[in-house]
């Protein structure tokens, strides 16, 4: 499973899942740019701890939904590790609410960096990817994207398009041994789950065959798998990462 002198960009990587997924694939052999957009503090930690692990690390503050900033994000990656291998779509936000007291903004919010940057970031790296006929990209996507989620329409949306943005990559960028896969995570605790109350957890925790919330780790293992060589003849997935909770 290393993946030893490869080049990874992984978006949202200061904290959560993101940070997990950057220091898994640094533990494996990768050298790996850590994107943020407002958690510098929290990015340049991350950065450490891959040098730590013996891997390069460079931290780019960039906004996903912006085309010019993931360009030059893209850039300084290939830049920096003279190469891009494996690109993992993690930046994502929420602005829940019920659909009918949702407003229009931050329906537009969460369309925009949870599916409009995942397409950006995409079609940055194909060029790079294609020239060197080799390439894996990854997406977080999220297991409500394919269950659906009361309160969560923009992101259950964004997350939707995410899964069906990953098939057709896949088929166009299959020829060039450029891979595209999603991971759907179920319920993963992290900072965002920790502001649930106890009550919104226990139910959540009920409908889990396993009995149990997953772990960052969870999700970020399976990532490495798709980006190693052991996936080389899957293109197009998306893997449920929720206990059972969705079948």
């Amino acid at each position: 499973m290393m993946l030893t002198g490869k080049a990874a960009l992984v978006t949202g990587a200061s904290r959560g899942i993101g940070r997990e997924i950057a220091l898994e694939l640094a533990r494996n052999g990768v050298n790996v740019a850590v994107n943020y957009s407002g958690s510098k503090e929290k990015a340049e930690n991350v950065a450490e701890e891959i040098r730590a692990l013996g891997q390069e690390s460079i931290v780019i503050q960039a906004n996903v939904a912006e085309e010019e900033s993931v360009k030059d994000m893209v850039k300084q990656t290939i830049q920096a590790f003279g190469s891009l291998d494996i690109l993992v779509n993690n930046a994502g936000i929420t602005r829940d609410n019920l659909l009918m007291r949702m407003k229009e903004a931050d329906f537009d919010a969460v369309i925009q960096t949870n599916l409009k940057g995942v397409f950006l970031c995409t079609k940055a790296v194909t060029r790079q990817m294609m020239k060197q006929k080799a390439g894996r990209i990854i997406n977080v996507a999220s297991i409500v994207g394919v269950s659906g989620n009361p309160g969560q329409a923009n992101y259950v949306a964004a997350k939707a398009g995410v899964i069906g943005l990953t098939k057709t990559a896949a088929k166009e960028l299959a020829a060039r041994n450029v891979l595209v896969n999603a991971v759907a995570p179920g319920f993963i605790t992290t900072d965002m789950t920790d502001e649930m109350t106890d009550e919104q957890k226990q139910a959540m925790q009920s409908m889990i065959p396993l009995g149990k919330p997953g772990k960052p780790e969870d999700v970020a293992r399976v990532v490495r798998f798709l980006a190693s060589e052991d996936s080389n003849y899957m293109t197009g997935q998306t893997l449920h990462i929720d206990g059972g909770m969705v079948m």
